[in-house]
This record gives structure tokens, C-alpha cells and sequence, in this order.
């Protein structure tokens, strides 16, 4: 029972870590955190040492869902420059939804401002991840130096994603056109 109920605690703090840090930021207070997931401090402090940490592990856990929302899945079949402009079409369509607040990692990256803080590393290695997976696209598809437009499209896509986030861009078009020239010009089929 006890197994259960702390898993159960543990997915609701989790949970509440998601929603608020992604919506207000990363300076949430625990107060707040624990207020919205209902559980206490000290159930909060049995699971994890710290508030840094429990941003860490939401992060996390986010990573796989929200990798499976913005890279195309295996039954895609489409060509590798397909592949790259779907990404940034997933990035489209998701900066219309209303909560949208820009990419998660990237915000707890820019907001903490400490590339040591566990969820720093965290949000280091998903965008890395995402930087790898464009560059393998972009070499399969025969560009001429697939690591520099790999870097090229993680500036766009965070640009695109802050600028959306941030209600200052709507992108309606103009990041799949401005990927579109750089797969074109580094010779991406």
C-alpha cells in the first residue's frame, strides 16, 4: 500500500511540476507546487531532496511524450528533408494551441541560467537529442555539412519557439519556409 500511495504522490507532484513550471516558470514556490498536486512538503521532501529536483524529474518524464508529439514515428515515411519540415510543422500547428508557452527546455534552460542545475542538464540533453536527430536527417539527406544546419535548425526552432511562446510571432508558415531555404541551400533532398 505504501509502494502505491507514494507512486501515486509521486505522479501527482510530477503532474503539478508540469503544469506549473511550464504555465508560470520555474520559480513556482513549493507552497504552490504542493498546494496544486495536494500533497504536503514532507511527502514532497520524502520524494525528493529538493524543488530542483522534482523540476528535473518533471522535465523528464515530459520528454518522451513530448518527443513523440514533434518527431515523425517510424510509420512515416517520408524523405529526410519530409522528415525535418515536420518537425517544424508539429512546432507550427502546437504554437496556435492557446497554452502554448514555447519549448519546455528551452525555457527551464533560459530561465535558470545555471547550465549545472539538474534540470539544466536534463534540458540539455533533450535539446541535444533533438539537435542529433536533425543532423542524422540532414545527412541522410545529403546536405553538405549536416552538423552546421543541424545548429542552424536548433536556432531556428528555438527562435521560432520563444518568439511563438512568447506571443510576439505567430508562425503561421514562416519557420517551414525559413527551414525550407536552409534544407535548399545546404542541398538537403
Amino acid at each position: 500500500m505504501a509502494t502505491t500511495d507514494k507512486a501515486s504522490t509521486r505522479d501527482r507532484l510530477l503532474d503539478a511540476a508540469t503544469e506549473l513550471f511550464y504555465r508560470d516558470g520555474v520559480s513556482i514556490g513549493v507552497e504552490a507546487l504542493c498546494r496544486t498536486a495536494g500533497v504536503s512538503k514532507r511527502s514532497m521532501y520524502q520524494l525528493f531532496a529538493s524543488k530542483d529536483e522534482v523540476l528535473a524529474a518533471s522535465l523528464d518524464r515530459r520528454l518522451p511524450a513530448y518527443a513523440a508529439h514533434l518527431l515523425p514515428g517510424p510509420e512515416f515515411a517520408g524523405t529526410p528533408r519530409e522528415r525535418i519540415l515536420y518537425v517544424f510543422g508539429q512546432v507550427e500547428k502546437g504554437s496556435t494551441d492557446p497554452g502554448y508557452h514555447g519549448c519546455p527546455f528551452l525555457s527551464a534552460q533560459v530561465e535558470l541560467k545555471d547550465p549545472d542545475h539538474p534540470a539544466s542538464r536534463v534540458a540539455r540533453a533533450a535539446k541535444e537529442k533533438l539537435q542529433e536527430v536533425l543532423r542524422a536527417e540532414a545527412e541522410a539527406g545529403g546536405a553538405h555539412e549536416p552538423a552546421l544546419l543541424a545548429r542552424q535548425l536548433m536556432l531556428v526552432f528555438d527562435g521560432a519557439s520563444a518568439r511563438a511562446g512568447a506571443r510576439v510571432e505567430t508562425l503561421d508558415g514562416l519557420t517551414t519556409a525559413t527551414v525550407t531555404a536552409l534544407l535548399d541551400a545546404a542541398g538537403v533532398r
